[in-house]
């Protein structure tokens, strides 16, 4: 007798340990971000990245989000794919690009994996296993939760710089 689906989601969340998506997610999470909400969207929806005169847009279904930059767009794509309904955002527009790169990578190594061990299933059985896997993926991305709405700031930062300042000596007139 075979694996089941549930051993074999087991079995690829274990393989791909720290590239797990939802890994890489947690490790975005601990870094300063913004939260995103998505509009409405189905689970099934296909999401597209257009480049248009008036810039980079994500569209999703039939709804258009206009995004500020190409890694922006690749980063929001990636959970438009899952059907997330929020998301963290890199607050540093730097880091945006490496963890789409990231996160695009494990998305399609997570579906190599599940299709290397489904090999010799059935077509169904493989269906259900990839939906299966989107689904485990996006409740541990709504689980870890899309962070604070407002990147939140260091507050020692700016006390600190203010102390700098009050005891420097003042020039004499």
């Amino acid at each position: 007798m075979g694996k089941s689906s549930r051993d074999l989601l087991f079995e690829i969340e274990q393989t791909m340990g720290d590239t797990w998506l939802p890994e890489i997610y947690r490790q975005i999470l601990r870094s300063r971000t913004r939260a995103y909400q998505f509009p409405a969207i189905s689970h099934k929806t296909k999401s597209q990245i257009q480049h248009t005169l008036l810039g980079i847009e994500l569209k999703i279904g039939r709804r258009r989000m206009l995004c500020p930059d190409l890694a922006t767009a690749r980063y929001l794509a990636i959970f438009a794919r899952i059907g997330a309904k929020a998301v963290a955002i890199p607050y540093d527009i730097t880091q945006i690009s490496q963890a789409a790169d990231a996160l695009d990578s494990s998305w399609h190594r997570m579906f190599l994996i599940g299709d290397s061990l489904a090999a010799g299933k059935s077509t169904a059985f493989r269906a259900r296993l990839r939906q299966a896997l989107i689904g485990k993926v996006r409740g541990e991305i709504s689980e870890a939760g899309a962070g604070p709405v407002v990147p939140r700031f260091r507050q020692d930062v700016k006390a600190s710089a203010t102390r700098r300042i009050a005891r420097r000596p003042r020039a004499q007139h």
